[in-house]
């Protein structure tokens, strides 16, 4: 070894025992804070640099009280993520499960959807098999007893009734109910197990050769339910696809990249990701979608978010469907989930997405200013968005241009190709007071009661329509109702809303069924501009006419190709009943759950 490599090896050596002598003899010469001096000292050493770490650590050795430096860590970490952009957050323990579990797909509890009216649990619909249905649970119970509480006429939050309902599987709830039909009051004890959570919330034929399906949020199952719905839908004749993407506010990104898939054509870019380092990562079509010729049309509004616009940007760059509503929220950026060990997480933003021609969909905010993101909204209605199309501004240097020569723009959302306003004609002060009031929806019920055995016996959606038709009275049996509530009729609102008021009644109606979302859009579709024009755009659009007697059974083989691929070695049993598992993006294992 030589003398120069001696001395490279011993400097260091030489340097950090003259420190550990030093803060020794520090020590032994202070006598009264040389113990704290000392561990400060180490402090400093172990992190150089670290004010924020530096200045816990001194609290946590040094402050005249003892404190808990956990407690000050939960307080402190939402402070410092509020300062960057306004989706990193910050989860505490207690808060994961709540949040994770719409996502994940599943969740453990007793199987029924309900609602508070206005301080009563009627139970809406039991989900078929579960754990409420062994149990003996019916639509249009009322839950007054959850084991020895009293829950009817106390006005209990409904978060608070969920949490008392729910538990973990194999532990039991008692519950005494309220039946229409029975006197005295009836106990039955349900064992809670797992609830599957579906994200496909409607799927159905809404016209002889158009399905509709509606997409709630991107879930770890939302591809396969997609594959499912497309493949029932076909056997059913559906040739043409409206795709409900309003409100869903995000979720997986492997799940827009596999479901945009199914559209496109291979080597089409769906999305691509740019980190701070200018790094990115591109997904391109594979070419085994089973849906790339299917004409298809896009609902989007201001609640679409993430996801949606990742699938909305992608079909829309790609010249792919025709995108109908309003602009979309304007989230393009990328969140990953980083745990830590107590079981909280940090969600922090690494990535911006952009769509296939450029643009980014994030619109614009101020790092800290959480105020001023949450009012966008509130801006949007007071400059007249949501009514026209002329009160949206893009600048030129936000223009792109797709490979079939539309133009689009970024800076904040997708642009719809074809703007619906917020239709407001037919509201009345008549319909805001019983909507309002919420008479309109407790007459809903009072319905569902009456009529609980015939919307019992009610399997598609064609068999709810005849069995609404079949009801002349149904408005006028409501203006009743309503007057007996307080609302007295006012006839020329009630003509000029009669078209809105027949179609509210009948949704609420509908999905009171064992068809619920799919019975509540059947029914809303006559009011709901949106789905009206996209019925419009589907049959104008080319090639409307009708291929060959046998292409639906070739589409849906190519569908049930894609999922034969997506869920190995399992056979579909129905459009809601399977429960392959997701499969999972391997290239990047990130989320927008926001």
């Amino acid at each position: 070894m030589n003398t120069k490599t001696k001395h490279n090896l011993l400097l260091p050596l030489l340097l950090f025992a003259a420190i550990v002598l030093g803060l020794w003899a520090g020590f032994f010469w202070g006598r009264n804070n040389g113990r704290t001096e000392l561990g400060d000292a180490l402090v400093r050493l172990a992190s150089p640099g670290s004010k924020l770490e530096y200045t816990m650590a001194l609290i946590e050795r040094r402050y005249v009280d003892s404190v808990s430096i956990d407690s000050l860590a939960e307080r402190v970490i939402p402070l410092l993520v509020e300062e960057l952009d306004p989706h990193s957050v910050y989860i505490p323990r207690e808060e994961m499960q709540r949040i994770n579990e719409p996502l994940d797909g599943e969740f453990d509890g007793i199987g029924i959807v309900f609602n508070m009216v206005p301080d009563t649990v009627v139970v809406l619909n039991v989900i078929a098999g579960g754990p409420s249905d062994r149990a003996g649970l019916r639509s249009g119970d009322r839950i007054v007893r959850i084991d020895d509480s009293l829950v009817a006429g106390r006005q209990i939050p409904q978060p608070q009734v969920v949490r008392m309902l729910r538990g973990e599987r194999g532990t039991r709830v008692r519950l005494t109910l309220r039946r229409a039909d029975i006197a005295d009051s009836v106990v039955v004890e349900v064992v809670r197990d797992a609830i599957p959570i579906k994200s496909i919330e409607a799927a159905f034929m809404l016209t002889d050769d158009i399905g509709f399906i509606r997409l709630g949020q991107f879930a770890r199952t939302s591809y396969q339910e997609l594959l499912l719905a497309m493949l029932r839908l076909r056997t059913e004749g559906m040739r043409k696809l409206i795709f409900d993407l309003r409100g869903n506010a995000g979720g997986y990104l492997d799940q827009a990249i596999m479901i945009a898939n199914e559209f496109l054509h291979e080597g089409q870019l769906i999305v691509y990701t740019e980190d701070r380092r200018g790094e990115q990562v591109r997904e391109y079509a594979d070419g085994t979608g089973s849906a790339s010729e299917l004409e298809v049309a896009v609902l989007i509004d201001e609640g679409s978010a993430s996801s949606s616009e990742i699938l909305a940007g992608a079909l829309q760059d790609n010249d792919r469907g025709t995108i109908i509503g309003r602009r979309s929220f304007g989230k393009g950026l990328v969140q990953q989930q980083i745990p830590y060990a107590d079981g909280s997480a940090l969600r922090l933003t690494t990535a911006r997405y952009y769509t296939p021609t450029g643009r980014s969909i994030q619109k614009p905010y101020t790092r800290g200013d959480a105020e001023g993101y949450a009012a966008d909204m509130l801006h949007r209605y007071e400059n007249n968005e949501f009514f026209t199309a002329d009160s949206i501004r893009f600048a030129d240097s936000l223009r792109r241009v797709t490979p079939g020569g539309k133009v689009v723009y970024g800076g904040g959302g997708i642009m719809p190709d074809l703007f619906v306003p917020a239709d407001t004609t037919d509201i009345t002060p008549y319909f805001i007071e019983v909507v309002g009031r919420n008479i309109l929806f407790r007459y809903t019920l009072r319905y569902a009661d009456r009529h609980r055995d015939e919307l019992g016996r009610v399997a598609t959606v064609a068999g709810l329509m005849r069995l609404l038709d079949s009801d002349r009275t149904l408005l006028d049996d409501f203006v009743r109702y309503a007057a007996s509530e307080g609302v007295a009729p006012d006839y020329r609102d009630i003509d000029r809303s009669h078209k809105l008021l027949q179609a509210q009644l009948r949704a609420y109606i509908g999905r009171n069924t064992l068809l619920e979302e799919s019975g509540f859009y059947a029914n809303i579709y006559p009011v709901d501009p949106v789905m009206r024009r996209a019925v419009e755009v589907l049959d104008a659009a080319a090639g409307d006419a009708t291929g060959p007697e046998d292409s639906g059974s070739e589409e849906a083989e190519s569908a049930a190709d894609s999922l034969r691929s997506a869920c190995p070695g399992e056979a579909p049993q129905s459009a809601d009943g399977a429960s392959a598992a997701a499969a999972e993006s391997d290239d990047k294992k990130l989320s927008d759950h926001d």
